[in-house]
Formats: C-alpha cells, structure tokens, sequence
C-alpha cells in the first residue's frame, strides 16, 4: 500500500472522494472496504490500476508520461512549463488522473504516480532513464567516473557521489552540452539526434566505442552515451532533453481530432433499429433449432469450419456473416456449448429458459453477450475471415476497440453519423489511446457490421438501444462471465431493447396460394411456427417476408415429431388458415409413414407391393442396393439413417420404425429438476420455468454514500494490531487452537473461512474486524457485512474445504 495515497485519501472532501468512487467501480465491488486503508489497498492494485488507465483519453496519458519526465519534481507549474500549456488545461487534466487515483498530490504540491502507471511507460516519451541512474549505478567505478570528470574538465577529488554531483551538473546543462558538441568529431552529432528522438536504447557496433577518433567513443567517454551491453547503447533523459533543445515540448493534445459528420433522419433509424433486433432475435432462435437438431462439428485445429458455417446459413435462411456473428453470440451467451456425446455443438439447458423469456429480455442477454465478447468473426486478416470460435490473443484488446467505437459514437449528438471512418478511428484513438492502432485498424470494419447486423448502428449512426449498451462499458464483463446482469438487467437498456421490438408481428397472412405474409419483422415465435412447416421465399427488410408451404416442407415437419393437429393448431394461432393448405397437411398426413424403415440390416417396407417396387426400381436410391425379400419387404445395405435420407431426397415419407414395430420420433431430452416445473415446447420438447438461472448479485454501495462512511472512519480508533489473538483466544473458547489461528487470519489478512455457529448455521466469511467479542465480517452468503458472537462459532474451516 502507497503511504502517499493513503494520505491523500485521508485529506480529500465528500464529492472528491465519491468521484474516485464512481470512477474506480472495482475499488468498491463486493465485500466493499469500510477503512480507507483497506480502499488505498485496492485502488493500489496493479491491475485494476492499468484497467482503470484504458478509460482514461490521450491528454491523460501525456500527462502522465510528462510527470515521469519531471520525477520528484512534478508539480503542476513545471508541467505547464515543460508542455508549454496553459495552466488551467494542465489542472483540468490532472484532476481527470486524482479523479480515478491514478495520480495524487502530495502536501507541498509534487505529483505522485500509481506504480502501475509508472511501469507502465519505462521509456516515458521516448526518453531513457535518469543520469542518477547510470553515475551512482554499481556498474561504474569511482575511477570511471574520476576519469569521466577529467573528460569534462572537472576536480577529480573526492567520493563517488560527489563526483557523480558536479558530472551531473554538467551533463544537464545544454548550453555545456552544446559547447562540448564544439570540439565532437565529425558525425556526432547526428549520432547523439538519433539516440535523442529515436532511442533512447538503440543497438550499435560495439567495436567502435573502442576505437580512437569514432562519435561513438567519444560520445561514451563524455557521458552522453552508456554501453549496457556491447552492442546496446542507452542515452539518459537529461542528456536527450538537451540535444533535442529548449523548443521542445511533449506533446499535450487536449482537445480529439474533428469528425466530420451528417444529420441523419431519426425516424429512419428507429425504424431500422427496430428491424434489425427482432431479427438477430429470431435468426438465433432458428441457428439454435438447426444445431439442437444437426450438431455442429469443430474443426481439429478448433472452431467451427467454412463449409459448416455455410451450411447452417443456408439452412437457417441467415447470411453467412449474420452466422458467423450468431454462433459467437450464442456461445458467450452459454446458449451453445460443445456436447462430447454428440461430438459437436448442442444448445444447452439456458437456451430452454431463454427460448421462454420475453423477446426484449433474449434480446439482452444476446447484447450482453456480443458486448463481452473477445472475437470478432467478421475480422478479417489477410483478405481472409478469422475462424468463428477460433482461439484469438487479442481478444481482450477486440472487446475493448469494440466498446471504444460504441462510445465515441454515442459521444456523437442525437441523428447524427460519422462521415469518414478514418477519422472516426482517430477520434477513438484520441478517447482510448492505448488500443493498438493497428488492431484497431483492422477490427474496426468488422466491430461496425458487427453493430449494423445487431441494430446498435444505422446509417453510420448510433441508435437509441446502440447509446444504452455504450453506457455499460464499465460493467461489460469479461467473455468467460457466466452472466452479466449488470448489462442484462440494465433499466435503460430494457426500456430501449421492448421499444425495439414493439413493432413485431405475431400474426401472418395465409393465401390460398399456400404462402403466408408477415408485414413487418416477425417475432422469433411466429418465424418459428412458419419456419416448422413452410420454406422461406423472401426476406423483407422493411416490406414483408414470404413462406412458401409444399409437400415437402410439411413432411419435414411431420418427419421432425409433429402431428397435423399440431401443425394445424400452431398456425391457426396465428392465422386463419385457408382451406388448400387445411388440404395439403392432411394430404401429406396421410402418406406420412406409409413407407417404414427399421435398423435391423436396415429392413424397408411398406403395404402396397406396386408402391415398394417402384422404390426397388428407383435408379437414384442404387446406391442403397435394395433386395426385394418379399412383396412389401426390401433390405437395404446402407444404414436406417441413411436410407431415409435417400429415400425423402427421392420424394417418398418414409418414418423409421422400432423393432417393437412402433414408429420412432426423436425428440429432445430435458431431465426434470428437482423442485422445478416443465413446459411443454413444440415437438415434444421440454424446459425448466423458473427464475432466472443466475441470481442478481448485491449492487455496489452508492458511491457518495461510501464516500461519507469511509471518511466517518478516517478518524475513529482503528482494531489494535497485535491484540487479535488474545481476544479470540480468550473468546472463541469453543475452537481448537488451530481454529483459532485460522479465525485470527479472517480478521488480520482477510482470509476466507467457513464458520458454522451453535444453531448449525453455516457462513462463509472474510475481512473481519473484531468489535469487542464479536467478529463483524463478509458474509458471502448474506452478500453483506454480519457480526457473528465469537463465543458462538464452534468451527472454523478454510473455505475451499466446505462442500
């Protein structure tokens, strides 16, 4: 813990410390911290300091980087001199940097950095290590650095320090830089501006600081350059200062780059915003069905192929970009999942309860999804797409680009679009500067398609449900997160994402030319119940979509479990149905099953001998070698599976019969909790309805209310270090000794143990503190702070040991 921040910490008012509060979420997440010792602690901690860092813009970092150049002597007036900025930006910015305590002021006004910040620039703006650095290093001897001040005509008397003192001195001085530079042999000084703007470390040839009358032994003998290593040369920042001259100022860019933009009609952005999200909605729906009925096989090298990816658009009526999109969803969404029993990609048990909720809720829970995810399948490299599902290092950099796009653009003013992509990334640079800019090239086009195809973007603008999910970048989550209901239950974003599906339709139109027309974007429900029994013609944008019912799209339905009462029924919920197609099913009813097949040596057969003749002299199932055994009997060498397959792509409606000699329907497979209820779902499936499947964690404190408890703290008399244990020895007289020390752990390390009271209550507890006899500490369980009795804890167990 940095004793500067703690102090700090201690000296900041209400509304200074609730915004480092607001600003630094994980500081505050669960079990929150009641002192601002155990706060300084967290916000200290190096990798939540780096996050935190991603979310600050360029200024920021410039700052940053010129506090590092300053040192010790950082203060806010140097600052302003070295970056030759007015005083009043310098402060603005600076308090962005105290606001998520990533810098603080210290009492005589010197700036002091997070350590995590400091490491993180080791070469702040190009410029190398201290001239401290390499004088008192104990690489140099006094004898080279006596001989380094005769060199520069210096007292050579003296300790190492001192010398090291008066060297300093002169090597920091330009104007004696300058005149040394006087009398340098030809080519120095190009060699010192090369280590000065393009170093500070730079490989060299060794040999030639050894060799008389070179720049770069006469550079070294001066003390302008330091060899490392025999080929690494490194120049000190002092010494770069100097040779880049007084004109020199880092950069301080306080303002991003204009973007040029164009007034979009609002109206027309709704309305594509509410095409594209019932859509992605529905078109999951149908992907999930395709996989729940044809498993999706992973290549050997990981993720999912082209061709399959292929086949499941053409099959789903998706394009192959919205597929690919839709697979990587479905998966952070833990709605798909490998099977190793099936060996390929199933739905899993979520998809039961997702299928059940309300479209705005499944719409959610796909936004959450894509808003964590660390892919992108439309990314294209080399000319080429990425696998979908395939392993990506950069993935938590994707995430990141993805969610500084969405952000930039809701910076933007209502209908209004970006007018140039390459200056939309350089104002995304400007607001998230530590994004790889050649990632960010790269993933840019695939992160907007990405947000078109989701009805977050239209026009090149930003939409109302695309401004709710932008405003949760904070808590977005990492793609590995079970759930997010942070993002899934956000209110904003469920008010936006029910607008955005208010204008589906949940009926169709059925003519007599055996089609039905949905004007407007069909609920995932309704394209369901088309998409069982007819083939889809045409996909409207903002007209209609057509679905075309024939014999054979009816068959597909009777051959997947249903009964023609069924069919019949579903759709006249959402229709009238006119008489042909009344006609059609139950004219494909009837023929349905009439040919059956076994799987013992794969038997086919069927009551009409003239029927199952005419199979046997079928030219196109040869590849079956059909044997005529009998007059309503034919064995096939192929496998039951297989020989339906040949025999439906022929036109017939073969059903796949038992031994028992009853017909044979797959259906998918749902154990009954315990406790829970099932609901009955088309062909034959079942799922749980119950509560959400992942419980809502405690929201964090409010960040002003915190701030007024910790600082009601920041005076009280904290706990008595070395006092724990005679207390808990003394109390807690129901445990062994060792139990003891565990609870005395709990208290001074926050440890996490499981405790069990005298009524046989259970806890699992951490970050204690002892408040006379009794232990106040996190209580997991409770999702709060509890006080237990001491003296009625009767075992104590590390948590990792309870079941």
């Amino acid at each position: 813990m940095d004793d500067h921040l703690l102090g700090w910490l201690k000296s900041l008012d209400e509304d200074r410390l609730a915004r480092v509060l607001a600003n630094r979420p994980d500081a505050i997440a669960a079990p929150w911290p009641r002192r601002l010792d155990t706060l300084a602690q967290r916000l200290g901690d190096s990798t939540a300091a780096v996050d935190a860092l991603h979310n600050l813009p360029l200024p920021c970092l410039e700052l940053a980087q010129a506090c590092l150049v300053l040192g010790s002597e950082a203060t806010p007036g140097a600052l302003a001199a070295l970056l030759d900025a007015p005083a009043d930006d310098v402060h603005h910015w600076l308090d962005e940097l105290y606001d998520h305590a990533l810098a603080w002021p210290d009492p005589t006004g010197r700036i002091h950095l997070a350590g995590a910040v400091a490491r993180r620039w080791p070469t702040p703006c190009g410029l190398g290590k201290p001239l401290a650095h390499y004088l008192n290093s104990w690489t140099i001897s006094v004898d080279a650095l006596r001989s380094l001040g005769k060199v520069l005509g210096l007292p050579a008397h003296g300790p190492k320090q001192q010398i090291a003192a008066r060297v300093g001195e002169v090597l920091v001085d330009p104007a004696r830089i300058a005149a040394l530079l006087d009398d340098a042999p030809d080519g120095t000084r190009r060699l010192l501006e090369e280590f000065a703007w393009e170093g500070p470390v730079r490989d060299v040839v060794g040999d030639r600081f050894v060799e008389q009358g070179t720049p770069e032994k006469w550079a070294s003998d001066h003390g302008l350059l330091f060899r490392t290593a025999w080929n690494v040369a490194e120049m000190p920042r002092e010494v770069a200062l100097a040779i880049r001259g007084p004109d020199y100022h880092p950069p301080f860019t306080t303002r991003p780059p204009e973007l040029a933009t164009l007034p979009v009609d609002p109206e027309e952005i709704d309305h594509l915003m509410a095409l594209a999200a019932p859509h992605v909605v529905e078109r999951c729906a149908a992907l999930l069905e395709n996989t729940a009925k044809s498993p999706l096989p992973l290549l050997k090298s990981g993720g999912v192929g082209v061709r399959e990816a292929r086949r499941i658009a053409k099959e789903t009526g998706c394009d192959e970009d919205e597929t690919r999109l839709l697979l990587e969803v479905c998966a952070v969404a833990r709605l798909l999942a490998w099977d190793e029993p099936v060996g390929g990609l199933v739905p899993t048990d979520r998809f039961d309860h997702w299928r059940l909720d309300d479209g705005a809720a499944r719409l959610r829970v796909l936004l959450a999804a894509w808003w964590r995810m660390e892919r992108s399948s439309l990314r294209r490299v080399d000319g080429k797409y990425v696998t979908v599902l395939g392993d990506d290092p950069s993935g938590p950099a994707i995430a990141r680009i993805r969610r500084a796009i969405l952000s930039v653009l809701a910076r933007l003013p209502d209908s209004t679009a970006y007018a140039d992509r390459a200056g939309l990334l350089q104002h995304v640079h400007w607001h998230a500067p530590l994004l790889d800019q050649e990632l960010l090239a790269e993933v840019a086009p695939a992160v907007l398609e990405e947000a078109r195809l989701l009805g977050l973007i239209a026009h090149d603008a930003i939409t109302d449900l695309g401004r709710a999910l932008a405003a949760l970048a904070d808590v977005a989550g990492r793609e590995n997160d079970d759930a997010v209901p942070a993002v899934e239950h956000d209110p904003v974003l469920t008010e936006c994402a029910t607008r955005a599906l208010a204008s589906v339709r949940r009926s169709a139109l059925f003519g007599a030319d055996l089609t039905a027309v949905v004007t407007g974007p069909p609920s995932a429900e309704l394209a369901e119940v088309l998409d069982r029994a007819a083939d889809r013609e045409s996909r409207g944008a903002a007209s209609a979509s057509v679905w075309r019912f024939t014999p054979q799209s009816v068959r597909r339905a009777l051959d997947a479990g249903y009964t023609p009462e069924q069919l019949l029924e579903d759709l006249e919920r959402v229709g009238t149905v006119p008489q042909p197609l009344s006609y059609l099913i139950k004219d494909v009813a009837r023929r349905h099953g009439e040919v059956t097949v076994t799987s013992a040596a794969c038997i086919v057969q069927a009551s009409d001998p003239a029927l199952l003749a005419e199979i046997a002299a079928n030219r196109r199932l040869a590849r079956l070698n059909l044997r005529l055994l009998a007059p309503t009997v034919l064995a096939s060498s192929v496998p039951a599976d297989k020989t339906l397959a040949a025999l439906r792509e022929s036109g017939y409606a073969p059903v796949l019969v038992e031994e028992a000699g009853e017909i044979t329907i797959r259906r998918t497979k749902v154990e009954e909790p315990q406790g829970g209820r099932l609901i009955l779902l088309p062909g034959g499936q079942v799922a749980e309805l119950e509560a959400p499947p992942y419980p809502l964690p405690e929201p964090p404190p409010d960040p002003r209310e915190h701030a007024r408890r910790l600082l009601a703290t920041r005076d009280a008399a904290h706990r008595q270090e070395g006092r724990t244990w005679a207390i808990i020895g003394r109390t807690a007289t129901r445990l062994s000794t060792a139990q003891q020390s565990l609870l005395g752990f709990v208290v001074d390390r926050g440890v996490r143990a499981a405790i069990t009271l005298v009524d046989g209550v259970t806890a699992t507890v951490s970050h204690g503190e002892l408040r006379g006899t009794t232990l106040d500490a996190w209580c997991e369980e409770a999702g709060d702070y509890l006080e237990f009795p001491l003296a009625d804890i009767v075992e104590v167990h590390p948590a990792h040991d309870r079941a």
